[in-house]
This record gives structure tokens, sequence and C-alpha cells, in this order.
């Protein structure tokens, strides 16, 4: 039996490759996108360990090369997803009592796994799945992934270690157990780091988990979770499962071990979610937790003393990388008349750089989006601005889906703060702008935070410090996380930790130990050495 008291390796943010021309991790890269994309890989179901097939097998294709397939998953039913519950069930008491040093040891191997011999194949399966360019693939799914191992075991120790006061003759103490049940992890296409981080998360908290990921980040979740296996995650911790949202939710959200959801996906899936289970609340053991990371319309504001240059480059970034399918991507500009037209020269420069192709080109900029109801909703929204006298599209405005979903950075310039693409969500590469009296910055900060029903991120750029704090009190409430002199996109585990309230979610802060709270009961344990044996009181006398 351990006695000691443990200290895990320091976390520090996992530095990120550049691949340059020349360098061995682009070789490397290269080398296994091509083998991946040359495989047809067959894609299970694990619960408990056991990896499981259907007759109903879908097909995967990249995003930006439709004809061509690389694997077909086994898509299940309502039966897979109570063998899950099952699963979780059933492994929760051993791994809520291994000691959490050993959780700890799974993830930290998972991170250097990641880092070293899985880096190649878990980015080229992001590039390959979610048509991601080898820089975001980097980003996301080796280095955040990295920080999210590392870092969140460094927050379950400092959450062990925070302990009580004890007074005279007696001892406080205080311990973190998991939930009393199964927790439900729903994640999105957008992001491979995030999808797994929403099982780790609160497994490493000691819960264990029924993993449903989107259908269209399946293939890269499956080799996510077969670093996890490799890790040394015991079976039934986290049970990976395709199948329908509304089928799967009917059985969750009627079971009474039910104990928490963590979500990221639409704002309506989560508050529909929400209502079914305050609907159910009487059914359950406990009350669940409720965790979720949705929508965003994020605003990029201006002043008169900003840096046009730094401004174009933060939308030039913060609109387009990943084809602005980022909840944090910049989609509605406020620019100042007196600034605008550099800053449009400086934009529409970048523009015209941007290659857009396959990611297998590691020339290329802009990728695909995602699938075809998200290119035929973006489009929809682009047809609409052509014929509409209001609005100007200077740049962009073309598509083609033949090949792959493709479409071109879009900037529409909108007279009414209020058009439509100013105020709902798009996830694309769609930017709106409008231009405001360079005088009129704090209305215009009124019309930011009036806009819309979403508060996930923004970012100010100005010069002018009173500017920057007037905007900084102005939008307090209208971002969870707040830029200056920045885009409003690429949060770094442990330096900003991620969430918006509002209609963007609970706001409980991914990559920071806020979250992992979330994932535990506090159990408060007081111990009295020496009991009194009288029940009176001196002022009795």
């Amino acid at each position: 039996m351990s006695n000691a008291y443990f200290i895990p390796p320091k976390a520090v943010n996992e530095p990120i490759l550049g691949y340059a021309p020349g360098s061995s991790e682009r070789e490397e890269l290269q080398a296994t996108y091509k083998e991946m994309k040359g495989n047809n890989v067959d894609i299970p179901m694990i619960i408990d360990g056991k990896e499981i097939t259907t007759n109903d097998k879908r097909s995967v294709h990249p995003p930006h090369d439709i004809k061509h397939t690389i694997g077909q998953y086994n898509y299940g039913n309502a039966s897979h997803v109570q063998s899950a519950i099952d699963a979780a069930l059933k492994a929760k008491e051993q791994w809520a009592n291994t000691s959490w040093e050993q959780r700890a040891s799974v993830f930290l191997k998972a991170a250097d796994l990641l880092a070293g011999p899985w880096r190649a194949k878990i980015n080229a399966s992001t590039m390959l799945c979610q048509s991601k360019n080898a820089f975001q693939a980097e980003i996301d799914a080796a280095c955040e992934l990295i920080d999210f191992f590392r870092y969140n075991v460094e927050y379950m120790t400092q959450i062990y270690e925070e302990q009580p006061e004890s007074a005279p003759g007696m001892w406080n103490r205080m311990e973190h157990r998991p939930l009393e049940g199964f927790i439900f992890a729903v994640t999105p296409f957008n992001f491979t780091s995030i999808a797994l981080n929403l099982c780790i998360a609160p497994a490493m908290m000691g819960n264990t988990i029924v993993w449903k990921p989107s259908d269209t980040q399946i293939y890269s979740a499956y080799y996510t979770m077969e670093l996890m296996r490799e890790a040394g995650l015991p079976d039934g911790v986290i049970n990976l499962v395709y199948c329908d949202g509304p089928e799967s939710g009917d059985v969750v959200f009627e079971h009474p071990d039910f104990a928490g959801i963590h979500f990221t996906g639409s704002t309506a899936t989560f508050q529909a979610m929400w209502n079914k289970i305050g609907s159910n609340i009487s059914k359950y053991k406990t009350y669940p937790r409720i965790v979720g990371e949705t929508g965003g319309k994020d605003f990029v504001v201006a002043h008169k003393s900003a840096d046009a240059k730094a401004v174009a480059t933060g939308l030039s970034r913060g609109a387009f990388e990943f084809q602005g399918q980022k909840c944090s991507a910049a989609s509605r500009a406020y620019m100042p008349d007196n600034l605008w037209e550099e800053v449009k020269g400086y934009l529409l420069d970048d523009l015209k750089s941007f290659k857009m192709g396959s990611p297998e080109d590691f020339g290329n900029f802009i990728n695909a989006v995602i699938d075809e109801r998200s290119f035929d909703k973006i489009t929809k929204y682009i047809d609409a601005a052509k014929n509409d006298s209001n609005v100007e599209i200077i740049a962009g405005g073309n598509y083609d889906k033949s090949e792959g979903y493709f479409i071109e950075p879009t900037v529409i310039v909108a007279k009414d703060p209020k058009y439509v693409t100013m105020c709902e969500e798009l996830f694309g590469p769609v930017l709106t702008v409008y231009v405001y009296d360079a005088d009129k910055y704090e209305e215009t900060l009124e019309i930011v935070d009036q806009t819309g029903v979403y508060a996930l991120t923004g970012a100010i750029f100005a010069q002018d410090r009173y500017a920057i704090d007037l905007g900084y009190k102005k939008l307090e409430n209208a971002a969870g996380n707040f830029y200056i002199n920045d885009k409003p996109t690429g949060a770094v585990v442990g330096q900003q930790p991620f969430g918006g309230a509002r209609a963007s979610g609970t706001n409980d802060k991914a990559g920071s130990m806020l979250n992992l709270l979330r994932w535990v009961s506090p159990r408060t344990i007081k111990e009295t050495f020496v009991p009194p044996k009288d029940y009176r009181y001196p002022f009795l006398g």
C-alpha cells in the first residue's frame, strides 16, 4: 500500500511543431496521411473494452475528397447505449477506488504517447476526418489534447490538496468523490482535443463515461480511443458508441443512474437536453451535473486608435482558420470609418493570398467545411446576401461541392448592425463587417453587447488605454473569453480557460480546475479525538 505523497510532473504547454519544408515532422505526417488515406478501416464501437460491430455500416469520406472512402463505422442503436451504460456502471467501483496517482499515470502516459509515437497518426486522422490543415491539426489534436492530459492531472492534485483548517482537538478533512452514476459525453466534430477531453476530465476524477461523438468525427475519435487503450485505460471507463442523438438521449436521460452530461454542440440541442433532464429530475438518484459549451457569434471591435494591420490579421486568422468552424471564430466585426479602408485593403490582400484545397497539400490555408448539411446552410446565407441591396460581398462568395465541400472565405459588409449574418451563428468561413462612425465607439459597444444571444468570445483592438478600459467594462458579459489586441480564437490550456455564458453555455471553463470540480461530489469529514461526555454547556451554570 502506497503511503507517500506524490507530486506529478509539472505541467507545461506542449511545443507546437512547425512542419516546415524539409523537417522530419513534416515528412512523417505526410507519409502517415498518405498511408491512412490509402487504408479502408472498419471502425467498431468500444463497449467494456470490446470491439462491437453491426450490420449498419456507414462510410467515412474526407470532406475535401468526398468521392474517396477511408473507412466505415458500425452504427448502433438504443441497445448499444444501454450496454455502454451497463459497462460504465460495472467499471465504476473499481475505477473510483483506484488511487489518484494510478489514474493520473494513465493520462500522463497518454500525453507522452501522443507527443511521441501517436502524434502523426492522430494529426493525420484529424486532417482526413475534419479537413484541417497540418497546423490546425497540430494545435488541436496534438498540442491541446496533450495539454488537457497534463494540466488536468495538475488540477486534480490541486483539488485534492486543498483542505479545510482544523481547530484544536479535531481533524477536518475533505475528499472529492466521483459522482454517483455514469457521465454522458456528447462531443463535437470540430476539435479532436475537446471531444476526448469531455470524456477524460470526468474520468480523471474517478467517473465512468458513455461517449457519443459527432458522426463526422468518429474516424479521429476512434483513434484517440485506441490511444487511451494503449495508455492503459481500463475496460469500461470510457465506452464509445455511434448512434442517433435523440435515440441515445431517450436511453440515457431515463436512467436512474444518470449523473451528468458533458456537452459541446448546438444551443438548441443543449436546451432540449436540459429540458428533458428537468422533466425527468425525480427519476434520478442525484441531481445531474449539466455542463455545456454551445454556440457563439463572436465579435471583433476596432477603436479608431487601433493598428489597422493588426486588426486585419486578427480578422484573417480569427474568421477563416479552419474555415470558421471554431466556436470562437470571429464572425462579426465592427470597424471605425477612419480605419476601415486601410483594414479592408490589408484583409483583401490576405484573402487573395489564401490557397484552398486538400490538407494533403501543405500550402493550402483553407480546406473544406465538414459536410453537405453545413455547406448547404452556409451557402444559403451567401446567396441571400448576393441578392440583398443592403449588403455588399467584397470577397469570396463562390463555392463548389463537386469534389469536396469548399466555400471561399467570404466577407460581407452590412449597412445594418442587425443584419441576419451579424446575429445568427453560421459556423463557416463568412465574416460580416459593420462600419460605424469612429466617434460613436461607446454606442457601438452597446450594440455589440445587445446583438444576439451568445457570449462566448470577443476581441477589441485599440492603442488608446481608455478605449480598452471602456470596452473591457462595457462588454463584461458579452464574452467568457475576452481578447485585447488579438484574435478571439486560440485559447490555450492553462493560460486561457475556455467557455462562455448566456446562450453559449454554462461557462465551466475547460482547461481549468473549475471544470474538474463539476465532476466530483465533496465530502467533509470531521474527526474529534476526545469527544465530550456531558451535554451541558458552561452557559447553563
